[in-house]
């Protein structure tokens, strides 16, 4: 997967815009941050629940690591977006968007 790939599963998601946040791209809904990609754009990040975290960690362990610290500890996951698979990469958006996303019915 290209990082080319990784915004538009991004942009397609309700509401979604993109800004920036530290020099690099960010994914926003409802004004959150809810995945960014590297500055090289060879990985990503989405925020993810803690459970979904860890299922993936253990499942794609070469794909899939919590962030360092305290945001890996908080659900921020990095995707090394060349071994990533296009049809997990847009679950693991949504699960990040609606993580973040407004809850007004959607």
């Amino acid at each position: 997967m290209t990082g080319n790939a990784f915004r538009k599963l991004a942009l397609a998601l309700p509401d979604a815009v993109e800004a920036q946040h530290m020099g690099h791209p960010d994914f926003r809904v409802g004004g959150k941050i809810f995945a960014t990609l590297g500055p090289d754009e060879d990985w990503g990040m989405a925020k993810l629940p803690s459970e979904e975290q860890a299922r993936l960690v253990q499942l794609e362990p070469d794909v899939f690591s919590p962030a360092s610290g305290a945001w890996g500890r908080s659900g921020c996951t990095i995707i090394q977006l060349a071994g990533a698979d296009k049809v997990t990469v847009k679950e693991v958006l949504l699960a990040a968007w609606r993580k973040v996303a407004p809850k007004d019915g959607r």
